[in-house]
């Protein structure tokens, strides 16, 4: 099903914006996206308006049911206009900022992240809204930071008073061609900066090795506490409070890709005998750690010293059901306990972010994987994210049942990469899907 000329025009006129967040030379096109997507909802019927938050403007918007507003259900959505640097440029086989057909295909930055997915949601308010035929209340909450990890829309989301019965975030893709998957969890986030001192100055390590302590080494055995043991689990502290998934969750992630098929793709080598086979299991809905970056001494020259000081950067995936403060002082309890005598540690948290779940039998998810059952032919496979989105648990703590979705193909559109895509079928499918989302999301306290 190919798009319209017209859609399809549309959509190129948004992505020839080069609202690229991480590149301050593109500050004014972030700004000409915004306000792009706010005439979008004008043109829909609704109310937006650009909110300034920090350096980049919200989007804040709103459409009304078509009948009886004060009393429908009302449904937040979010969805971001920033995409990533188009870099590097000699491997992209069309402009990046130029929609570009090409084998069934749509091709350009942001495409399939985000602005087709944001695309689409809008258009499908629009056309509800100009049959009166809308049954909810939709509110739209925007931003332009995405792609940096901006935390405006988070800090918006914390102060709204305004209503919502259900949030809906557009910002990911289907599983393979006509098999939708829900996000419906995600991992928390503890960020540490470490530093070991274990002396005034490094010295010589034939005069004082075996006499002197090595902050390298006094390091390593903290870290030794607190790492994945044979097995790839890490001690039981830091796994304290996990949610166990659902019988439901657990039917849908048999039929993913295999975890021995994703280790392979990433030419990576499995943490311990039958972490394939419990792929997402420990990635979904288990604790991870790892140390992401370790400094000390000269690694890349001949010198002989007994460093007297080392760092390291570490980061703690929290599973759905985790407390981060519990985890945060189970962690730095074990980090001290296996630093040796003397030696002084410094722990610096740099980020911090909350594990979030729907529960599976939320009315909403019901509701909404009808409607792309009814639509697309397949029900949506409810799988969490390894990953972690700051936006997703802020809704979830508001007491929102909150899913995210999208309409590229996960393994297909080279999302962040060159030639991103997603198949030319996937507006309009997206957007009959989206219509029969707000359609039977309109059921919501019947």
């Amino acid at each position: 099903m190919a798009p319209s000329a017209a859609f399809r025009d549309q959509l190129a006129e948004f992505v020839a914006i080069p609202s690229v967040s991480a590149d301050a030379t593109h500050a004014a096109d972030v700004e000409t996206a915004a306000a792009w997507v706010a005439d979008r909802i004008r043109a829909a019927g609704g109310t937006a308006e650009l909110v300034p938050w920090g350096a980049r403007p919200l989007v804040i918007g709103e459409v009304t049911a078509s009948e009886h507003p004060e009393s429908a259900p009302t449904v937040l959505c979010y969805a971001h206009f920033d995409v990533q640097p188009p870099d590097p440029l000699d491997l992209w086989e069309s402009p990046p900022f130029e929609l570009t057909q090409r084998d069934g295909r749509l091709y350009a930055r942001g495409v399939a992240d985000d602005k087709g997915n944001l695309f689409l949601l809008v258009e499908a308010v629009r056309q509800l809204a100009a049959e009166g035929a809308l049954p909810v209340n939709v509110r739209f909450a925007f931003d332009g930071e995405e792609e940096i990890g901006g935390t405006s829309i988070v800090e918006w989301v914390e102060r709204d008073r305004g209503r919502a019965d259900v949030a809906l975030i557009l910002d990911g893709a289907m599983v393979r061609p006509g098999q939708p998957m829900f996000y419906v969890g995600v991992r928390g986030m503890l960020y540490f900066h470490l530093r070991v001192r274990t002396g005034t100055t490094d010295m010589h390590s034939g005069m004082f090795g075996a006499a002197a302590l090595n902050a390298t080494h006094a390091l390593m055995s903290a870290l030794a506490n607190v790492v994945p043991r044979a097995d790839g689990r890490l001690p039981d502290e830091l796994r304290a409070g996990t949610a166990s998934p659902s019988d439901e969750e657990l039917d849908a992630w048999a039929q993913l890709p295999s975890g021995a098929e994703q280790l392979a793709h990433q030419g990576a080598t499995p943490i311990a005998q039958g972490a394939a086979d419990d792929f997402y299991h420990r990635t979904f809905a288990d604790t991870s750690l790892d140390v992401n970056g370790i400094a000390s001494g000269s690694p890349d020259l001949v010198k002989t010293v007994l460093p007297v000081e080392a760092r390291a950067n570490v980061s703690i995936r929290l599973a759905p059901g985790q407390d981060p403060d519990r985890i945060r002082a189970a962690f730095e309890r074990l980090l001290r306990e296996g630093l040796p005598e003397s030696a002084e540690l410094e722990i610096t948290l740099k980020n911090s972010a909350r594990p979030a779940l729907t529960p599976t039998d939320a009315s909403a998810l019901r509701l909404a994987a009808d409607a792309f059952e009814h639509v697309v032919g397949a029900r949506p496979l409810l799988v969490r994210t390894g990953g972690t989105l700051p936006i997703y648990a802020a809704l979830v703590d508001r007491g929102l049942p909150t899913l995210a979705t999208g309409f590229g193909i996960e393994s297909e559109c080279n999302v962040h990469a060159p030639n991103e895509n997603i198949p030319e079928s996937a507006l309009e499918v997206g957007v009959a899907t989206m219509r029969e989302v707000f359609i039977r999301l309109g059921e919501l306290g019947d």
